[in-house]
């Protein structure tokens, strides 16, 4: 009795902070400017090259080859290791931006966007699954809001500064910034395993791809997950559309992703001592609660507050989904998580914005954000199931 006592008294809970995990933070800020810097430069460009729907066709590219590249990951990392796969999309990723310094037609503009899809879908699955086994398993949700907001505070600060130097400077000098930013986030990569614990192995073990598509401890998580990235799909594409203030849309759209941040570090504790399953309801309830204030178009406070609160539970959703998920895998498995966590992240936000395109045409967008937050409602079953499992 006494020795047991002493034993559990002294018990030391690994570091969350190691050197790798810190190297890898290095890797998370290059591909993050990497993806968001000409997010909405290259668009411009396209648009500016004459075609009508050039912008979306840009986009589209960049989304698709995306998705792509998350899915054939897995493999990729068995065969090769995570470091030479993170390589390979840092440099997809960051390498033919500087092709279009030189006043590119179209046919480029979509071709490098293709490109560089496949190294962000690469960069971020097997960026993730590392991310992963860099972790300590009782403070892995901890550890993944910690590394949100390492990749988050980039991409809030990327996305806005890249549009802004376009106009200033010209958007070669974007390319070029994304070229060097990206390109040198390669200095962190040989301090990076290049396998942990057989992770990768086997085409990611019993939970490859498919095999992940039809584990049900997976794909529930992963679905309630892709019915907040419809409802974010809808937000951020129609919400400057709606207010019809840019001011206030800019508010919002800054309020949301500050709000997602912080409920997802706090997520993630409270995930881990309680079960991140327990999150799940909850963080679906504050998404549709916000998605109808924001439904409230011509009221500013009421628009900026439902983007705050929506911001709140979609973070929480981003990082128990996460979380729980990786609790259901070897460590073989993390690239197929990674994959599948990311392909309906993707899905889910293209969905939601061509959906509701439709709709708003007409219906208006109020009736948009309304039928955003009800869509969420089905989702609420399997979070109930999650639920009694993480109380079982």
């Amino acid at each position: 009795m006494t020795t047991a006592t002493l034993t559990a008294a002294t018990t030391v809970h690994a570091p969350l902070i190691s050197r790798a995990l810190l190297l890898r933070f290095v890797t998370i800020v290059g591909s993050s400017l990497g993806f968001y810097l000409p997010l909405s430069v290259v668009p411009m460009v396209a648009e500016a090259a004459g075609a009508t729907g050039a912008a979306g066709l840009a986009t589209g590219a960049l989304l698709t080859a995306s998705i792509a590249g998350e899915v054939a990951t897995p493999r990729l990392v068995a065969r090769f290791g995570y470091r030479l796969a993170l390589t390979a999309g840092l440099v997809l990723l960051g390498a033919p931006t500087l092709v279009l310094l030189a006043a590119p037609d179209l046919t480029v503009l979509v071709a490098v966007n293709v490109v560089r899809g496949l190294g962000f879908g690469v960069t971020i699955v097997a960026g993730g699954a590392l991310t992963a086994t860099l972790l300590p398993a009782d403070r892995r949700g901890e550890g993944l809001a910690l590394v949100g907001v390492v990749g988050g505070i980039p991409a809030l600060v990327a996305l806005p500064f890249g549009v802004w130097a376009a106009g200033q400077w010209g958007a070669g000098t974007v390319f070029a910034i994304t070229a060097v930013a990206t390109l040198l986030s390669l200095v962190a990569v040989p301090g990076l395993p290049g396998r942990t614990d057989g992770a990768g192995r086997g085409g990611g073990g019993s939970h490859g791809v498919v095999a992940g598509l039809r584990d049900a401890g997976l794909v529930r998580p992963a679905a309630i997950f892709a019915a907040s990235t419809v409802a974010i799909g809808v937000l951020v594409t129609f919400l400057p559309l709606a207010t019809g203030s840019t001011s206030v849309a800019a508010a919002a759209l800054l309020v949301q992703p500050a709000t997602a941040t912080v409920t997802r570090w706090v997520a993630g504790r409270v995930g881990d001592r309680h079960g991140q399953g327990r999150l799940l309801v909850p963080g679906l309830l504050l998404a549709a609660a916000g998605l109808l204030g924001v439904s409230a178009t011509g009221t500013p406070a009421a628009v900026i507050a439902g983007a705050a609160v929506f911001g709140a539970g979609f973070g929480v959703l981003q990082n128990a989904t996460l979380a729980l998920m990786y609790t259901r895998v070897s460590p073989e498995g993390y690239g197929s998580v990674s994959a599948i966590w990311n392909a309906a992240y993707d899905i889910g936000m293209a969905t939601g914005a061509a959906g509701a395109g439709l709709v708003a045409a007409g219906a208006g967008y109020p009736v948009v954000f309304v039928l955003a937050a009800v869509l969420l409602v089905p989702a609420l079953r399997p979070a109930a199931r999650e639920r009694r499992l993480a109380a079982s």
